[in-house]
């Protein structure tokens, strides 16, 4: 995991919750991490982390991710025994 990857890291777990972390920024540090990457149907993504599973859309027509999905990689992440 590089330097960029460990700033997305935190971004997900700071506190209040960021909403300006790019989609294309989270993907990357769950591939750096290990995670296994599958496309779903439109704009899902399927990631599996240490055993655990997750499906997300990718935001859109903006890059950036909201909150609410903010919270939910950091709860994957959590479940997946990865944190800052």
């Amino acid at each position: 995991m590089n330097a960029k990857h460990r700033r997305t890291l935190e971004a997900i777990f700071a506190r209040p919750v960021l909403s300006d972390i790019r989609w294309a920024e989270i993907e990357a540090l769950m591939v750096a991490l290990g995670a296994e990457r599958s496309e779903g149907r439109g704009s899902r993504v399927r990631f599996l982390l240490n055993g655990a599973e997750a499906v997300f859309h990718r935001p859109h027509p903006r890059p950036e991710t909201n909150k609410g999905a903010v919270v939910s990689v950091r709860e994957f992440l959590k479940i997946a025994g990865i944190e800052p």
